[in-house]
């Protein structure tokens, strides 16, 4: 089985400050490749039948509708496969995890919720009747705003949560990110979160952490599986993919605004992070975006 280190790893533009992000789409085929993220992720879908989803270990042909909730780092993926349709809806929200602390998940309202994060690692799709049942609140998202827009999304998780006909996906599972917890990577993501949009050195970042520049290369790699410089590309190209989404900026803006002062090297480097060019990434998501 391979791990999800060997699949593409996405950088959704969701900032530390950020509680939801929603994205409402109409699209006539799926081209991302497979994928994981740290993050959550409610994935609906109409007008698909004949859509392969994989998911872990588990390759399924979708129906007309479906509605599937993706745990941290499970790989997954949507591939357009029989589909014939023109118009596939898609509405996709994330969020981070320490969105809901162990404090919060401790209460005894919230254990649905909290035993559907614990199922997600493995994939959960739910019946039909609930996905057609949910459909409106879902599609109605987007008209939302402020606390309406956090309580439906929390009273939509409950709603799955204590839905019937649940399924599990993938016999394969991951454990969820560490390295936040490790309080010198801890600190070096702080510095480069607060620091992206300056020049930021191997050295600085290693002064930071009390360890030689190779020292502190070898510490990173073994933490998140990159060099110090793909580490710090990705933090970049995530707020730039958030730009790219939110705002009316050219892509050269969008490049010096991430800290990149080379538009070639901005563009390579985003294509490598991503799988496509800024232009496309921003006519993909040109449906509408919500983040909260």
């Amino acid at each position: 089985m391979k791990t999800e280190s060997h699949f593409f790893r996405e950088i959704p533009p969701l900032s530390s400050l950020d509680s939801f992000l929603v994205f409402d789409r109409v699209k006539d085929e799926f081209d991302f490749p497979v994928h994981f993220h740290p993050e959550y992720e409610i994935n609906f879908i109409e007008n698909g039948k004949g859509v392969k989803r994989i998911m872990g270990d588990s390759i399924e042909e979708i129906d007309d509708i479906e509605l599937v909730f993706v745990g941290p780092n499970l790989y997954h993926a949507w591939e357009t496969h029989k589909c014939k349709e023109k118009r596939i809806h898609e509405i996709t929200i994330q969020f981070d995890g320490q969105l809901f602390d162990s404090s919060l998940l401790s209460r005894r309202i919230m254990r649905p919720i909290r035993d559907l994060f614990n199922r997600s690692t493995h994939g959960v799709v739910f019946s039909r009747k609930t996905t057609q049942d949910l459909a409106p609140r879902i599609c109605g998202l987007s008209k939302l705003d402020g606390m309406d827009y956090f309580l439906e999304i929390l009273s939509i998780l409950h709603d799955m949560a204590t839905s019937r006909n649940q399924r599990i996906l993938s016999t394969y599972t991951v454990e969820k990110d560490k390295f936040e917890e490790d309080d010198k990577m801890k600190l070096v993501y702080e510095y480069i979160q607060k620091n992206y949009s300056n020049k930021i050195t191997l050295e600085e970042v290693s002064q930071l952490a009390s360890m030689s520049p190779v020292s502190f290369n070898r510490f990173i790699k073994r933490r998140t599986n990159k060099t110090f410089v793909n580490y710090l590309n990705d933090i970049r190209i995530g707020y730039a993919a958030r730009n790219l989404v939110e705002k009316d900026l050219s892509v050269a803006e969008v490049a010096y605004k991430s800290g990149f002062n080379n538009i070639a090297n901005f563009n390579r480097v985003f294509k490598s992070v991503k799988g496509t060019t800024p232009s496309s990434y921003r006519e993909e998501f040109n449906g509408i975006k919500r983040i909260l």
